[in-house]
């Protein structure tokens, strides 16, 4: 599938956005690529989109995906190893997506390192259906442990919709935002299309990321031609960092 659409569509040039900072192609680890043979077929995809770097984000989520430091590394180093049999020459990192529960909480309170985007940034999540009560704690421990939190995709919180304001919370507390591509198309519905929009008009937007899972998500990329604009719009604005990683 992902070299019928190489071969059938013109792929949008991404180049300009450099780095993808949240996927998840270590293989076997998540609900990301589940083999090596896959993640090398998504990498070989997203190059084609002109990214030249690939900062690896696997779930760190306990109740469903119990990743340790240890585990990502080994998977980390089981796909770098691949890549190199395969002659892709291509920057590829490990780092975590963190979800906000109370594990979490147990590693800041261990003092147990996190793995970082790059020098301080961690990238975090939290639940779809509502945010966790005490959010602002757990982002403010963060802070005091010397990270700099990600917001992985603020426009899928659907629930955020009625409560926009609070965007402008996490934004005064220092949190950064990571917008999803596919958020610019109706890939994810149109009320998460409606939020990213509006966090981009409001200049929230720090990162883009693909979010890549799966070859669906490659060729939904490849179809979004359309959102070509308004990334290259964000690019011009001279605010997205990926470039920097």
């Amino acid at each position: 599938m992902l070299d019928f659409f190489r071969k059938k569509k013109q792929a949008p040039d991404l180049s300009g956005i450099a780095t993808d900072m949240h996927s998840h192609l270590l293989p076997g680890i998540d609900d990301g690529s589940p083999d090596t043979e896959t993640s090398i077929a998504l990498i070989r995809a997203m190059m084609d989109l002109g990214y030249k770097k690939f900062i690896t984000t696997p779930h760190v989520m306990w109740d469903i995906y119990q990743n340790t430091h240890e585990m990502i590394q080994a998977s980390y180093l089981v796909l770098k190893d691949a890549l190199k049999k395969e002659g892709l020459e291509v920057d590829i990192s490990p780092a975590a997506e963190y979800f906000l529960d109370d594990h979490f909480n147990q590693l800041l309170d261990k003092k147990i390192p996190l793995l970082t985007i790059k020098d301080n940034l961690v990238l975090v999540e939290f639940s779809f259906v509502n945010a966790p009560f005490n959010l602002q704690d757990m982002l403010f421990k963060l802070q005091l442990a010397g990270y700099q939190p990600i917001l992985a995709h603020p426009e899928r919180y659907i629930y955020l919709k009625s409560n926009k304001r609070f965007y402008q919370t996490l934004k005064d507390m220092g949190c950064m935002f990571q917008l999803n591509i596919l958020s610019l198309t109706t890939y994810y519905g149109k009320a998460c299309l409606e939020l990213a929009n509006y966090l981009i008009k409001n200049d929230y937007i720090d990162f883009i990321g693909t979010d890549l899972h799966h070859e669906r998500h490659v060729e939904a990329i490849y179809r979004a031609g359309s959102t070509m604009e308004t990334i290259q719009r964000l690019l011009d604005s001279g605010k997205i960092l990926n470039p920097s990683l």
